[in-house]
């Protein structure tokens, strides 16, 4: 990172820097959205310790993909997204598996589904990603944020710095448009 006096960079040109495997432009973002990012993630779990892992695999996601970033939005959006999506898919695992545990004691494993089967649901989830990548950025956005991260609207108008108004609405233009996408 270029030291440039009395000019602090903004958060999209540490990212930048960061893409170039500048480590100190790391250390800089890290400084600014740890402290915040560790508060917001042990809200929304009991375990401070897996808040901490959270938070440092959200950053290891950052060093490696931070030149992912597209500019659309604030940078602290773009690192809660990538957290909450860490956390959900965490603790989505852990009671998963804690769930097929206590059934697997209990009852016998049904036979895999057939062929036909699996085809039938790769077909369905192939045209449902079609479809969803043929909405507007700004709906697929909400949808993230709503149906796949499971914030509430008035979190999803934080992260994505719009008003809850225009999630609702967003989102209920997004069902509607799958819907007619996939009928």
């Amino acid at each position: 990172m270029r030291a440039n006096p009395g000019r602090v960079p903004t958060d999209a040109e540490l990212l930048a820097a960061v893409a170039e495997g500048d480590p100190e432009a790391f250390g800089v973002l890290y400084d600014q959205h740890a402290p915040w990012l560790l508060v917001r993630l042990r809200q929304r779990t009991a375990s401070p310790d897996l808040a901490d892992q959270v938070a440092q695999e959200t950053f290891l996601v950052v060093w490696r993909d931070a030149g992912r970033f597209r500019g659309r939005g604030e940078v602290g959006a773009w690192i809660w997204g990538i957290a909450i999506r860490r956390l959900l898919d965490t603790q989505r695992g852990d009671a998963a598996q804690g769930r097929l545990a206590g059934r697997l004691v209990h009852r016998r494993v049904p036979d895999a589904a057939s062929a036909e089967e699996q085809a039938l649901v790769t077909l369905e989830q192939r045209e449902v990603i079609r479809a969803l990548n043929r909405l507007a950025p700004e709906l697929q956005a909400v949808l993230q944020a709503t149906v796949l991260d499971g914030l509430s609207t008035r979190e999803a108008a934080v992260l994505l710095g719009i008003p809850a108004g225009t999630v609702k609405t967003r989102a209920r233009r997004a069902r509607a448009r799958l819907r007619q996408e996939l009928a």
